[in-house]
């Protein structure tokens, strides 16, 4: 039986958002295939964040098309959008400081079935076993990104939106989370990942979406990144 790989789970048309009066994003156009991670480049104020919050309805107004497995949700509110299947760890984290890893773990709502247990999660991120009892305020950066990763998948969310998860912190825990995507794009799990940190999401992604300005400049495959590297360096430098 067919697990849907390779089927379009996102389509993106013509999108554009608001924050009041600001015009942020200008007709982006994307798709994301089921299975696959796929990045968001750019500098910052390029409208990456941004796209992530249009696609959950997380802007002030937005115009165009967001296709969901086939469904429209571009006028969807934001509960019924996450609903199908879509999780979101902004780059603020949102850890409830005063609760334990565990308790963390456990608030999240299941929006469908699938989600990980809470063993399952221990052995994605050993590292939360070990400070299971520990309260927020005492976790490190790393700790807290891992946690934020680790709360969507409690949800049963397979479309994972993840906005620089790799800001600020330690190499080595950086490649902890890259293990961990690697082991979610194994299992199914489709990642759109907004990244400063080229060198952390180029062996990860299937596909590049640069953005510059509220567009998008380029797409550029993984078998083409080589040959591309020239003009994505000419998008990312300041």
């Amino acid at each position: 039986m067919s697990d849907g790989r390779g089927e379009e789970l996102l389509r993106i048309s013509d999108l554009h958002a608001f924050y009041g009066d600001s015009h942020i994003l200008h007709g982006i156009d994307m798709t994301v295939r089921r299975g696959e991670v796929v990045t968001l480049l750019g500098r910052n104020g390029s409208g990456r964040t941004t796209t992530l919050k249009s696609i959950l309805g997380l802007v002030g107004k937005r115009t165009g098309s967001i296709m969901v497995n086939g469904r429209e949700v571009v006028r969807e509110a934001t509960h019924k959008i996450a609903r199908l299947g879509i999780g979101y760890c902004p780059e603020e984290r949102g850890i409830f400081s005063s609760l334990t890893v565990e308790e963390n773990l456990l608030l999240p709502p299941r929006i469908r079935s699938g989600g990980m247990s809470v063993d399952e999660i221990y052995q994605l991120f050993p590292n939360l076993l070990e400070r299971r009892k520990s309260v927020g305020t005492r976790l490190s950066g790393g700790e807290q990104q891992m946690l934020a990763l680790a709360r969507i998948l409690r949800t049963g969310a397979n479309l994972l939106l993840l906005d620089e998860i790799t800001e600020g912190l330690a190499p080595v825990i950086v490649q902890g989370l890259g293990t961990a995507i690697r082991l979610l794009k194994d299992n199914g799990y489709t990642i759109v990942l907004v990244e400063q940190n080229f060198r952390f999401a180029a062996p990860l992604a299937d596909r590049h979406y640069v953005m510059d300005h509220g567009h998008v400049a380029e797409m550029i495959e993984a078998a083409d990144l080589e040959a591309n590297m020239e003009k994505i360096n000419s998008y990312l430098s300041v």
